[in-house]
């Protein structure tokens, strides 16, 4: 399975890369939406974590809309530092996590995706 991360911190996009790739997840990175919008057409991953507060303020806004456009299906795990929970519904992401060192409540989630956009759930 190939997870792309597009995540503007270097320290967390580097820890979740090597965390999920340690899961033995193929994993791809992209420090801007427009490298993910290019990495996400060209790479064709199977589930997507992005970082909605990136450079921009609403930069992973934009992302996810574009991805969700091309490529409905496709699990889309938004990460931020920031309590966005009552928008996540209307943004059409599959699922939110809080940005944290313990991958855990990540690994879990990304699990759960993988399983429904498998199953076609």
């Amino acid at each position: 399975m190939k997870i792309l991360i597009v995540e503007d911190d270097r320290f967390i996009r580097t820890l979740y890369r090597d965390e999920l790739a340690d899961e033995g997840y193929e994993v791809i990175t992209a420090s801007t939406g427009h490298e993910g919008m290019a990495l996400f057409e060209r790479e064709k991953p199977d589930l997507v974590t992005l970082d909605v507060s990136m450079s921009f303020m609403d930069e992973g806004l934009h992302v996810l809309r574009k991805m969700k456009e091309l490529r409905p299906g496709v699990p889309v795990i938004i990460l931020t530092a920031f309590d966005y929970r009552d928008e996540l519904e209307v943004w059409d992401a599959d699922a939110y996590v809080m940005k944290s060192s313990d991958l855990s409540e990540l690994k879990s989630t990304i699990k759960e995706a993988c399983g429904a956009y498998e199953f076609g759930v």
